[in-house]
């Protein structure tokens, strides 16, 4: 049996917009939602340079990285041709209006990825 967590209402994420779930441990997750109203998670992530998806444009069923523009499938968090990887994605569940989330999946899921350091911030961490 699943521990379905409740999140928000589906009104409450933009249309062709996400909203961040923080987690205790981990990257947060990225609740989306397309103008048909459907709702997918995916871990905060791209699987290219580590671009925060939930800053991305919303189209279809698709969000395109805000960073160098790869395209990721909301329903499999895979890029798609002629760019490869995947981000996890997060079981989602919408029942009357409001938008759950699988409770063991938000704590167990993908907890070892992070975001790559870039810019001032690597130089910082190299340094240490």
């Amino acid at each position: 049996m699943t521990d379905w967590k409740k999140i928000c209402l589906v009104t409450d994420i933009p249309v062709l917009g996400a909203r961040c779930v923080a987690r205790p441990v981990g990257m947060d997750v990225a609740v989306f939602r397309n103008d048909k109203d459907e709702v997918f998670a995916l871990l905060d992530r791209c699987p290219h340079k580590g671009g925060p998806l939930s800053q991305g444009i919303v189209f279809g069923s698709s969000v395109a990285c805000p960073l160098h523009n790869w395209v990721i499938g909301l329903g499999d968090g895979c890029a798609k041709a002629p760019d490869e990887g995947c981000t996890p994605k997060f079981s989602v569940k919408v029942e009357n209006g409001v938008v759950h989330l699988d409770g063991v999946e938000l704590a167990t899921h993908a907890l070892d990825l992070t975001r790559p350091l870039a810019g001032p911030a690597l130089k910082e961490s190299v340094a240490a």
